[in-house]
């Protein structure tokens, strides 16, 4: 098969830009060395993170001229994220480090007082001009940065670029762009399903002009996130399996007493990808701890689920510090490494945030630089990072009666009372803190954390709904995403939660498994509701 070139920076995720170029007859060479660039035909730069890291590691690699000469030597060249972001003069990310300037432009931040902020989830990318490397009006992209390239009118075609654009609230800002020889992606087609595998295709064959022009552009903005998520845990017999429980309990009330086998962790992501969900989440609940952690066998789910699901991958369980089975200390940005490798997006941390923002608070708000959440962010940005808070709820009379941030319900407590506050949770909700949900929230954000996985013990498994109250209260007090979690019974309750909450994606699981409904009946109600939702494609 012909080859392509891969120049990585420490990318996060690009076991998933491997198996997607494979996908489209490809195979992968490494770049390894600034000399390597040189015997390249096709390069590929992807990226994530921060701009200026980005910038100086290449920098300080001497890749710089090496990454220039390729483009003016007229080879095909593709930059995906931060890769597109290098191609430009500078970015107010990192003010004092200069760009490849092959594009004039700046990039700044997006406006966070109306709206959360990484923008992460399923935008446009029109182009109503020329065909451009196989994009369509009528598909979603996926998308997950804070900066980008403002969009005016005329800029960027004066120097003979071809642009596509999306928009966040009122910001019109370039999804794609290209230039002669150079393509480049604010969004990551390796994670835009067989959309974004129709534009790979399109560049490494050199089909330029291989998308529809003259359409009109779709509704723009971000689409309404579904979200799968599947409890992997080992059963007695020490298979790995699919299962869920209430308030976390996952063992038949009959049948022994036996773990709840719903299903194959691989076999379950790659269906309901194909039903359209818009991410999907592993939650390892097994500690496996006599476990090398090499041989972990959530990286091997990874690493299969990624070669035929093409949308993002979360894991949550074990990101921490913690002692191999060979008395060797492992960081947990080692592990968060190891998880990106094999195919994750972002990782997904629980009690030991609750630990965290402890200290943090302790600490009287000041950052020691040295938790999981500083760690993985800083190095693979804020979007890699999620935070998984379990808490419930615990009912005072007045707001008086405690410190904590209570407030009114609808929903009177076992004495009628009618104040509520969210207590975290640790260790699968068996343990209480004392610190409140807003607490918990703000702290990680401050942390770096790039989005909230908010569960509710009270709701788990229930099928009544979400807490709206609580998702609400969450999304009042912080600016990055929230992702709503913990008892959706119905379609209804995925309308219901979009229509009187802010929440930014919502997730589903004991509905999907035991097959009441599918992420395609969620689709299908949300957009007769008239909400805007990114439909499955199976044609590249």
């Amino acid at each position: 098969m012909p080859k392509v070139y891969l120049l990585d920076y420490v990318a996060g995720n690009v076991r998933s830009l491997v198996n997607a170029i494979e996908k489209v007859g490809y195979t992968v060479e490494w770049i390894k060395s600034p000399e390597d660039v040189e015997k390249a035909d096709k390069l590929i730069l992807p990226g994530v993170g921060h701009f200026g890291h980005c910038m100086t590691q290449f920098a300080e690699a001497n890749y710089l001229p090496a990454i220039r000469k390729h483009i003016d030597s007229g080879k095909p060249f593709m930059g995906i994220c931060v890769g597109l972001q290098a191609l430009f003069e500078g970015s107010s990310e990192a003010p004092s480090v200069s760009g490849l300037g092959v594009i004039k432009g700046r990039l700044d931040r997006f406006d966070d007082s109306s709206k959360s902020v990484p923008h992460i989830g399923w935008n446009s990318a029109n182009t109503t001009d020329k065909k451009v490397y196989g994009l369509l009006p009528s598909s979603k992209y996926y998308y997950v940065h804070s900066y980008k390239v403002p969009y005016k009118k005329g800029e960027l075609e004066a120097q003979g670029c071809s642009v596509a654009t999306a928009r966040y609230g009122d910001e019109e800002f370039v999804g794609a762009v290209a230039k002669d020889n150079v393509l480049a992606t604010q969004f990551h087609p390796e994670k835009s399903g067989a959309a974004g595998l129709r534009v790979l295709k399109a560049f490494l064959d050199g089909e330029k002009e291989s998308g529809i022009a003259g359409l009109e552009a779709m509704e723009e903005g971000l689409t309404r996130r579904v979200i799968a998520c599947l409890d992997v845990r080992t059963n007695d017999q020490g298979d790995l399996v699919v299962t869920k429980g209430d308030q976390y309990d996952v063992r038949e009330k009959t049948d022994g007493g036996n773990v709840r086998n719903l299903g194959k962790p691989v076999e379950m992501a790659r269906k309901y990808y194909e039903q359209g969900a818009d991410e999907v989440t592993f939650l390892n609940i097994t500690s496996f701890r006599d476990c090398p952690i090499a041989d972990l066998p959530m990286l091997e789910i990874l690493r299969q689920t990624s070669k035929t699901v093409f949308v993002p991958l979360t894991i949550g369980g074990g990101i921490r510090d913690t002692t191999d089975t060979d008395g060797t200390k492992v960081s947990a940005l080692e592990i968060a490494t190891m998880y990106f490798k094999s195919g994750a997006d972002k990782v997904s941390i629980g009690s030991d945030a609750v630990t965290a923002a402890e200290e943090y608070y302790a600490a009287g708000k000041k950052l020691s630089g040295k938790t999981a959440i500083e760690q993985i962010s800083q190095a693979y940005g804020n979007q890699a990072v999620v935070v998984s808070v379990d808490p419930k709820r615990v009912y005072v009379a007045d707001s008086s009666e405690t410190k904590h941030n209570a407030i009114p319900t609808t929903t009177p407590g076992p004495n009628r009372e009618k104040y509520c506050w969210y207590a975290c949770t640790i260790k699968g909700g068996r343990e209480t803190r004392d610190m409140d949900v807003v607490e918990l929230t703000q702290a990680v954000e401050a942390m770096g954390c790039g989005e909230i996985l908010l569960n509710c013990i009270d709701k788990d498994g229930t099928n009544s709904g979400f807490d709206l109250e609580l998702i609400n209260q969450v999304k009042n007090a912080i600016k990055i995403p929230v992702i709503a979690s913990s008892g959706a019974g119905n379609p209804g309750h995925f309308g219901e939660v979009f229509a009187k909450t802010k929440t930014d994606a919502a997730l589903g699981a004991g509905m999907f498994h035991r097959g009441e409904y599918t992420v395609k009946d969620v689709k299908d109600f949300l957009g007769k509701e008239g909400l805007l939702v990114r439909q499955f494609e199976d044609s590249i």
